[in-house]
């Protein structure tokens, strides 16, 4: 360090004050001198420190249940302000989309499926086409979380579930239900304007 070095200097030096000003400055520019001054939040911390401190300074004729309800207080004050500052903890949830459909693996998402339904349609398989646009219609209400679903979930039971967040189509949808379950379990054909009326309503849914 430069006063170390000068210290060493013979004859002692005696330099003037602007001199003297200089080397002192240059002398606590030094890193040593940086590294050991406090942090913001070791100011900070002191702070929190000095305040709770205070809180409990001429407390000591005060009764223990006291002192430890005042300690419990300050606590959940802490607790709260990093609530509001930082906000609460998010759980981490399965994601909608990793939820097979109907019980048969089906993970597909909601633009993929209408994809497969548009291409069904357009070559005229208008049963697969119901299907997958159905298929597209409740995938798209469980990624929105307006509805939830659950092993042996029908598509009936579907349909009533989207009902709750969307009375209006209530009928609509039990028909698309049917024209679902028509082409996948009971061997109907469908049509064109079957699959119409699915793909308007999963459009307006």
């Amino acid at each position: 360090m430069v006063l170390t070095a000068l210290a060493r200097l013979e004859p002692p030096l005696d330099p003037d004050a602007p001199e003297a000003r200089r080397w002192v400055v240059d002398e606590l520019a030094d890193p040593v001198y940086r590294a050991a001054e406090p942090t913001l939040f070791d100011l900070a911390a002191q702070a929190v420190r000095d305040w709770i401190a205070s809180l409990f300074s001429g407390a000591s004729g005060l009764p223990v249940p006291t002192l430890a309800l005042i300690a419990v207080l300050v606590v959940a004050g802490l607790v709260g302000l990093g609530l509001l500052v930082f906000g609460l903890p998010r759980l981490r949830r399965r994601t909608p989309v990793g939820i097979a459909l109907f019980d048969d693996d089906d993970l597909r998402d909601a633009t993929t499926l209408r994809a497969a339904a548009e291409r069904a349609a357009a070559s005229g398989r208008w049963a697969l086409a119901i299907e997958e646009r159905f298929r597209a219609l409740m995938r798209s209400l469980v990624e929105r979380e307006l509805v939830r679903v659950h092993p042996g979930t029908t598509a009936h039971g579907m349909a009533r579930a989207a009902a709750s967040p969307f009375p209006a189509y209530g009928r609509a949808l039990e028909h698309a239900a049917d024209a679902f379950d028509g082409v996948r379990y009971l061997g109907r054909t469908g049509d064109a304007g079957a699959y119409a009326e699915v793909a308007a309503l999963d459009a307006e849914l």
